[in-house]
């Protein structure tokens, strides 16, 4: 036996591509080209199989694919709003790719609690500088529930959570607020968990997330960019320290 033959059996032959991969490779090359735009429609299973060599099989795979990754929305029927056409919501394709991921642990949470910090930062400085009055209004009514003696954990999280996303959305820009979005809903349930597991210590440590929002909202209504970031950061990495992060630097 040669040697290529004794290393022949750790090689299996390389699977050709399904169809229906070639396909998502074409549509995602016209919407990065700029020919597929937000809201265009697509052409009909039939007529884009023979635009393309390939059986409707394949297409209707494709179109199902990307409309669970949010590029994609299909209607049935015969109406304006039928068809296939592309999508625009980016933060829930974000979000529901990286629930997953943080499922399934593929990033460690001191790696995503370090991309929340530098995505918040930047948030907070902008808003800052250009939160609206009825922005700031809406950040301190989500405050004011959170101090609302009634508000149980389940309830204080979705607040915490709707007070960093409104935050991001103040800083103006769309694509730091999608992803911001979509890391705090990964996050929403280890949160939640974590908070049940604090048992009776989660009475101070909430006391404590109260006070560290006071603190970014006031700087926020000062316009007070360096010390929104400074609390935002401080808020973040205490929480992760003492709680389920504790090898964040």
């Amino acid at each position: 036996m040669t040697e290529a033959d004794e290393q022949g059996g750790n090689w299996r032959p390389v699977a050709r591509t399904r169809t229906y991969e070639l396909v998502i490779d074409r549509i995602e090359e016209q919407i990065v080209s700029g020919q597929l735009h937000v809201g265009d429609r697509l052409p009909p299973e039939r007529d884009l199989a023979q635009m393309l060599g390939v059986s409707r099989a394949a297409v209707r795979e494709a179109f199902r694919a990307l409309e669970a990754q949010g590029v994609l929305r299909m209607a049935v029927g015969t109406g304006p709003d039928s068809g296939t056409t592309v999508a625009a919501l980016p933060s829930q394709a974000l979000t529901r790719l990286l629930k997953l991921h943080v499922a399934l642990a593929n990033f460690p949470v001191a790696d995503v609690v370090r991309a929340r910090i530098m995505l918040e930062r930047e948030s907070a400085r902008n808003a800052a500088q250009r939160a609206t009055a009825p922005e700031l209004k809406e950040l301190r009514g989500l405050l004011d529930e959170m101090d609302d003696p009634d508000c149980d954990r389940e309830r204080f999280n979705d607040l915490d959570t709707e007070f960093h996303v409104a935050i991001a959305e103040a800083g103006g820009n769309r694509l730091i607020a999608d992803m911001t979005i979509a890391i705090r809903e990964s996050m929403r349930r280890p949160l939640l968990a974590a908070f049940d597991d604090l048992g009776d210590r989660w009475y101070p440590i909430a006391d404590g997330l109260r006070h560290d929002h006071r603190l970014i909202h006031q700087a926020l209504e000062s316009g007070d960019a360096a010390a929104a970031e400074d609390h935002v950061e401080r808020h973040i990495r205490g929480f992760y320290r003492d709680g389920w992060a504790q090898d964040l630097r």
